[in-house]
């Protein structure tokens, strides 16, 4: 690949690696798991400039899409009326809330053309509770796949595995859940080998389960003493076990990805956890930008509490995310916050590079960036996007007005076989140059 990773050690992430050319987007935060993509974007856009297709997609979603083969696959809930319709069909629905029946839906859509190939209902229910007034929907998590089967976190509403055609695999009810102030649900599931990683940390009894990614069978899960969370885990190997280390509000975890043993924690985040964690080298770097805030380099390699111990390298409590994940290229920490200052921190020594710079006034952030040709893209809620080089100083490049502002951007951008993905509550924009396969 060009992208470059300095001192990234002997492991591997949790990545749904396809055979072929990398040139896919198969999880949240891409191939790598750390918001970076190879090849070059448009330098702008707009409306009537370099804008591919756009479409129309029904109700309200703010998963991140993924990319495989020149398939998109996105959710989203779409509100279909006041009685559930085929109730037959529905497992796993739940009452009161805003008895707002929601058809909950995956869609595989042509890269090349935006045309919807198929659309699935995995179920349709009534949410029980509902999400952030302002941000989130009924369909927040970013599917996974591992090349054969697609698979979508519904949450309260289930877990659903689909082949590439469209033909449901399983299904599997795991739990509803009560987050936080009805913020809403969003997790991510993970793939590695032939594991179903889902975290399910809510104002109930909280856990992480393992599925069985053929089948959906559990094969463990483990109870977590953990409140509302909405951060992706990570998988990684450390010597010989495969580690699945999940960022909270009380610690920071590792988990034997065979029996789901608890290997090694860390006290030290916020509330709020919701950035994934990333490995850099033997360390991992995990970050909460709430209250008490704080990114925290932790060594692998350890075992047992590492609370207030030299297994912590560095630490930092100001240029922290509150929502956005982090980029990781080339050695640096990229943190975007919510109001619009960017920090870049060195990821082996956590000195910052620059701390809390200010980007155009006026600009809010729920996206995580993404790195791409030296450059880092950063997509407001308005769908500005802000372009800032890649290294060690703040070099604000441009700033590519929205393709919509009566919408919200909240989705994170993608790119990948030339061609940039935007995503708002109700649409989806596909972006490149004329001369882009």
């Amino acid at each position: 690949m060009k992208t470059q990773f300095h001192a990234l050690g002997s492991f591997v992430l949790a990545v749904a690696l396809v055979s072929g050319p990398r040139d896919d987007w198969p999880m949240w935060r891409g191939p790598e798991g750390t918001g970076v993509a190879r090849g070059q974007a448009p330098e702008t856009w707009g409306v009537d400039q370099n804008l591919v297709w756009e479409l129309e997609v029904p109700g309200r979603g703010c998963s991140t899409p993924i990319v495989l083969d020149g398939r998109i696959y996105l959710t989203t809930a779409v509100p279909v009326g006041s009685e559930v319709e085929n109730e037959g069909e529905s497992e796993f629905h739940g009452g009161g809330g805003t008895q707002q029946v929601h058809s909950f839906e995956l869609h595989c859509i042509e890269l090349a053309s935006g045309k919807t190939l198929w659309k699935r209902v995995a179920t349709k229910a009534v949410p029980h509770e509902g999400f952030h007034k302002n941000y989130g929907s009924h369909a927040s998590a970013s599917a996974v796949t591992d090349g054969a089967h697609v698979f979508v976190n519904f949450g309260s509403r289930g877990v659903f595995a689909y082949d590439l055609a469209g033909e449901l695999a399983w299904k599997k009810d795991l739990q509803k859940l009560t987050m936080r102030r009805q913020f809403g649900e969003g997790v991510a599931p993970v793939v590695h080998g032939d594991a179903l990683i889902v975290n399910n940390d809510h104002e109930g009894d909280s856990f992480l389960v393992v599925l069985d990614k053929a089948t959906g069978a559990e094969r463990w899960r483990v109870a977590r003493d953990e409140p509302s969370t909405w951060a992706t885990p990570l998988v990684t190997v450390v010597g010989a076990t495969t580690q699945v280390v999940t960022s909270g509000t009380n610690k920071v975890r590792a988990y034997d990805l065979a029996d789901g043993k608890l290997l090694w924690e860390c006290g030290g985040l916020g509330l709020n956890a919701i950035p994934n964690p990333l490995r850099f080298g033997d360390t991992i770097l995990a970050m909460t930008g709430y209250r008490d805030p704080r990114v925290m380099a932790i060594a692998l390699g350890k075992s047992g509490d590492l609370t207030g111990t030299d297994a912590v390298l560095w630490e930092n409590t100001k240029g922290t995310s509150y929502t956005p994940s982090p980029v990781l290229y080339d050695g640096i920490f990229y943190c975007l916050t919510d109001r619009g200052f960017l920090s870049a921190f060195d990821a082996a020594s956590g000195e910052a590079l620059y701390l809390e710079e200010r980007l155009p006034r006026g600009l809010q952030y729920k996206a995580s960036p993404l790195a791409l040709d030296g450059k880092l893209y950063l997509q407001s809620e308005e769908g500005d996007v802000v372009v800032v080089g890649l290294g060690p100083k703040l070099e604000v490049q441009a700033t590519i007005p929205s393709l919509n502002a009566d919408e919200m951007f909240l989705a994170s951008p993608v790119f990948v076989d030339g061609r940039l993905l935007l995503r708002s509550v109700g649409h989806l924009y596909c972006i490149g140059s004329p001369e882009a396969n």
